[in-house]
This record gives structure tokens, C-alpha cells and sequence, in this order.
């Protein structure tokens, strides 16, 4: 299938857009929560490494076909997408060090910057010029661009007012992390394998450019919303030990010496 000539631009540019906004947010959430200057160096250049170097990954693997798809193969786009999942949602639930730096940033900001997933347009437009299948297109297109409108949306109402709106946080995060869901598997119906049969089929899904998307920007959209949640409910790894640090504090208050923080945060499992 031919590939239309402004593709590259949209994901590429939509893929430097999205990691710089971060960066800035990151840096800006840092300095803003009065960490020490060497530990906001140390987190911020540890985020930019990864972020950077994955991309620089996944964008290195996309052009030389490693995920291309073919009619008598199994598939192993998978990869790309699972294995990034997977190590992020065991960071933010197991390490203190990410759970810290999710705490530093503002609920408001998490939530506000998937106003990228609107890029997600991309999807419709392949449709309406017969380039990608409408069981892919449509849900995933319709999907991402409502997920990306409302995020900024979700993030002032709950700027203003915190109490409130938490439960239309957990909505909108349930509604992107679903629709990713429903992208993802009609995405693996559509796609050229041993596995389905379908007719068009989503050729361009699994080649550069548009690639990236699933084997980048769907993990990391996917644990943006996890860390939205974590931060949300209390699941984070760096919350649990000042939680044990707490109710160890309160149980030797009476007849002994409680721990200090840093040494509860060491211990901590």
C-alpha cells in the first residue's frame, strides 16, 4: 500500500511535540515542588533518557521493519507494545524513586497533556482516502480524538476543584485506557498475519511511520493514565512507605524510638 507523503510529518512531529511538552512539564513540576537541585538533575535527566532513548528505540526498530506484518508471520508488534506496558506498570506500583517524581507532578498536568491523543485524527483521515479499515479507523480514531479533547477539560475542572471532580478523573482515565484497549485489539484483527484474516487489511499500522504510535505513544499513554490513577488513589510505591513510615511512627510512640523517614524509605519492601 502506498503510503501517503504527510505521514512522517504528523507522527514524527506529533511524537517531538508530545516528549518536549513532557520534558518542559516534568522541569516545571520539579521546581516548582522545591526539590534539591541535584535531585531534580538526576530525575529529570533519568525521565529524558528513557523517554528519549525509547523512542530512539522504537523509531530505530520501525525503520527497519521489525514489526511489519505479512499474511503467513505471527505478528510481533506485541512486543513493542507489551514489554514497555508491563516494566511501567511495575515502576509505578514497585519504585519509590518514580512514585516520588509522579507525586511532584500536578494531577491537573497528567491528565492535561494527553490532549495528544486528538492526533489520533489520523486514523479517520487514512479511512476517508481508503487507506486503513473503518473496524480499526473508526473506534480508534473516534476513540483518541474524544479521550484527547477532554483531557484538558477533566485537568481544569479538576484544578478547581480537586474533591469534586476526582471521580470524573477515574472516568476519564477508565474511557482512555478502554479505548486504547479497543484500538489495540481491532488493530490485531486487522493486521496481516497467521493468526486473522482480514479484508483490507491494516497494512500501514505496523510499518514506519505509524508505527510509533503503537509501539510509543499507546505505552505511554497507557501509563500516564496508570500514574494518573496511582496518584489519584494512593497506589504509589513512594505514598505506601510514608503510609508504613507513619503507622510505624505511631506503634513505637509510646515505649520506644521510631524510625526515621529516610531510614522507613529505605527499608520499606
Amino acid at each position: 500500500m502506498t503510503e501517503p507523503t504527510y505521514l512522517p510529518y504528523h507522527v514524527l512531529i506529533g511524537s517531538f511535540a508530545v516528549i518536549g511538552t513532557m520534558m518542559f512539564g516534568l522541569r516545571k513540576a520539579l521546581t516548582d515542588a522545591a526539590w534539591p537541585e541535584r535531585d531534580r538533575a538526576v530525575a529529570f535527566g533519568s525521565v529524558s533518557i528513557v523517554l528519549i532513548g525509547w523512542f530512539l528505540l522504537a523509531l530505530a526498530l520501525g525503520l527497519a521493519g521489525a514489526y511489519r506484518a505479512a499474511p503467513d508471520a505471527i505478528p510481533t508488534i506485541q512486543y513493542g507494545l507489551f514489554i514497555p506496558i508491563l516494566i511501567g506498570a511495575w515502576l509505578i506500583w514497585r519504585s519509590p524513586a518514580v512514585g516520588r517524581i509522579i507525586d511532584a507532578v500536578p494531577q491537573p498536568w497528567i491528565v492535561g497533556v494527553q490532549l495528544y491523543r486528538a492526533l489520533g485524527v489520523i486514523f479517520l483521515i487514512l479511512y476517508a482516502t481508503d487507506k486503513m479499515p473503518g473496524l480499526f479507523a473508526l473506534p480508534a480514531g473516534v476513540g483518541d480524538v474524544t479521550v484527547g479533547l477532554l483531557a484538558p477539560v477533566v485537568a481544569l475542572a479538576y484544578a478547581r476543584d480537586a474533591r469534586r471532580n476526582a471521580g470524573l478523573v477515574t472516568a476519564w482515565n477508565i474511557l482512555g485506557l478502554l479505548d486504547l484497549g479497543v484500538a489495540v485489539t481491532t488493530g490485531f484483527i486487522t493486521s496481516p498475519s497467521a493468526l486473522f484474516s482480514y479484508e483490507p487489511p491494516n497494512e500501514l499500522i505496523a510499518i514506519f511511520p505509524l508505527v510509533l504510535i503503537p509501539v510509543y505513544l499507546v505505552p505511554l499513554s497507557v501509563m500516564l493514565h496508570l500514574a494518573s490513577l496511582a496518584k489519584l488513589h494512593g497506589w504509589l510505591a513512594y505514598r505506601r512507605k510514608i503510609e508504613k513510615f507513619f503507622t510505624n511512627s505511631g506503634s513505637t510512640e509510646a515505649g520506644g524510638r521510631s524510625p526515621s523517614l529516610k531510614q522507613s524509605l529505605r527499608r520499606a519492601p
